[in-house]
């Protein structure tokens, strides 16, 4: 088949659909999951802060266990402390971005590892051209060869992710952040046919640009300031009709530093769902997730544990959005 034949993009395409469907879905099970696991959680602590009413504390076995250590045992137990109080005080969106660039830094050093070129070069970078056109789409929007590339996208995502994870939620981003590469990685599959330009591309530049382009959108009037320039500072409206006239630039005139059409295909993805994805998608997720309570309410029936709906007035509707 001809590396630019159109009809080797029908997988793609029915990749990018089916991957978008279930990492909503996915999320918002989860979301479900998470917040039943916290209502269960609660309920433990208040039920431990009434039993500790009752128990005396005894400060000297604590200092004398705390003497029996040996200096090596101490200094790991302050280390976990200090560590547990860096984690504590990061917001919810540093938490799920500390997690993402863990994985970036991994596949990093996976690139550094000489006997995983091959496996890193036909999973971890997308072409049209290639045998494998699926996962890799997901794949490579964790892949940087780079250290600078790899950097600069993670700094991004570090500034903004307090912002857009307290906007959308921790699931719900993650199910945007996954589908935008995935998508902006398709929008530059078929521009890459449509010039028979098919070199390989890598990196989250796509997916990090939806992030960028749902905070700008979302908050058109907040001031951004350059990185290394912080004296000149402009809107955030601005900022992405920069950077999309910046790509849009870049696609016309072939510059090939770039993927620009992933780029152009992250940020549409990203001003497209907040201002009507998140309408037709996250909002109308309520029947998969009472579809999914009333399964697990079926699975703990049939194990033997007393169900909700089983006594009488026992509340029919069963509560489904999470």
């Amino acid at each position: 088949m001809p590396p630019r034949n159109p009809r080797r993009l029908f997988k793609p395409l029915m990749f990018t659909v089916g991957f978008t469907g279930c990492s909503f879905g996915a999320a918002a099970i989860l979301q479900y999951e998470s917040v039943k696991s916290r209502l269960e959680s609660l309920l433990e602590e208040s039920e431990s802060e009434k039993m500790e009413k009752f128990q005396t504390h005894d400060t000297a076995y604590w200092h004398n266990w705390w003497n029996q250590l040996t200096d090596f045992q101490r200094q790991v137990i302050l280390l976990m402390s200090l560590v547990d109080d860096m984690w504590s005080g990061l917001s919810e969106g540093q938490k799920v971005a500390t997690g993402i660039i863990a994985v970036n830094a991994a596949v990093l050093c996976c690139w550094r590892i000489p006997s995983l070129q091959r496996t890193m070069f036909k999973y971890f970078t997308t072409n049209p051209a290639s045998k494998t056109r699926c996962m890799p789409m997901l794949l490579s929007s964790f892949s940087h060869y780079s250290i600078v590339h790899m950097v600069v996208n993670m700094y991004v995502l570090w500034t903004f992710s307090t912002t857009i994870v307290s906007i959308l939620g921790r699931e719900q981003f993650l199910a945007m952040y996954t589908s935008a590469g995935v998508i902006s990685t398709m929008v530059s599959y078929v521009c890459k046919t449509a010039t028979g330009r098919l070199h390989p591309s890598l990196g989250a530049s796509g997916a990090i640009m939806s992030v960028l382009a749902a905070v700008c959108t979302k908050m058109p009037e907040a001031k951004l300031a350059i990185a290394l320039l912080p004296m000149f500072s402009l809107t955030a409206g601005n900022a992405l009709k920069l950077l999309v006239a910046m790509d849009t630039a870049g696609l016309v005139l072939r510059f090939r530093m770039f993927d620009h059409a992933a780029h152009l295909g992250g940020a549409l993805f990203g001003v497209w769902y907040v201002a009507y994805g998140q309408e037709l998608i996250w909002k109308s997720r309520e029947p998969l997730v009472k579809f999914w309570h009333d399964l697990r309410r079926g699975m703990s029936g049939s194990s033997g544990e007393p169900r909700d709906g089983g006594q009488k007035g026992g509340g029919g509707k069963g509560g489904g959005q999470a």
